[in-house]
Parts: structure tokens; C-alpha cells; sequence
């Protein structure tokens, strides 16, 4: 079993055990595995709560909503293309945004949390 924890980066872009970074860190889109299939570390105690969906809020809205004026000043499309273009770029960024965000607040939480009971 490793002693030190995998690179952060490793962790969050790839979505990777903040221990060993081989195994998945994901059982789904969203959700984090009960424990790590590679290594056996259990990531229940690990909870990123609400803050990947602030951190998908704030980056995600504030880029749409720049682009969108940029877009709209630059080339007036019609409403109906906004209606369009933006649901399409908006979601799958924001679900990558919090997936992300997720896993570098389970990273963060392991490695701060490594001499506690249970980790």
C-alpha cells in the first residue's frame, strides 16, 4: 500500500484514488465509490458536500454569461441560437467543472485527514 498520496493533479483531471491514483475515484458521473477497488482505501469519510456545484455555479455561469454577451455583441444572432448553443455548451462543462472540483476536494480532504482514525 503507498504512503504518500498521489499528485493532485493526477487525482482531479483523471478522477483517480487520492492514494494509490490508480484505482477509479468515481462509481458514476458524479457519484464517489465506497472504497477504492486498487488500493482499498474507504472514501466514505471523504464528503466534498456542496462545493463542486458552487465552484460549477460560479466558473461555469460567469464564463456562459461573458461568452454569451461576447457572442451576442460580436455576432447578433437571434435568440433561438442562444437557446440553442448555450444548454449545449453549459452542461456537459459544468458536470466536468464539478466532477473535477469533487475530486480535488476528496484529494485535499485525504491528505490533510492522513493521520486521522479510519483514513
Amino acid at each position: 500500500m503507498p504512503t504518500r498520496a498521489a499528485p493532485l493533479p493526477m487525482v482531479a483531471l483523471l478522477g483517480r484514488c487520492p492514494r494509490c491514483g490508480r484505482g477509479p475515484l468515481f462509481s458514476g458521473l458524479l457519484a464517489i465509490r465506497e472504497a477504492c477497488p486498487a488500493c482499498g482505501l474507504d472514501l466514505r469519510a471523504h464528503d466534498a458536500g456542496d462545493g463542486p456545484a458552487v465552484a460549477g455555479i460560479f466558473v461555469v455561469g460567469a464564463a456562459a454569461v461573458i461568452a454569451a454577451l461576447v457572442v451576442d455583441v460580436k455576432y447578433e444572432p437571434p435568440l433561438w441560437v442562444h437557446a440553442l448553443l448555450w444548454p449545449v455548451l453549459v452542461l456537459p462543462l459544468s458536470v466536468w467543472v464539478m466532477r473535477v472540483a469533487k475530486a480535488v476536494l476528496v484529494g485535499l480532504q485525504y491528505r490533510h485527514r492522513q493521520g486521522q482514525a479510519g483514513v
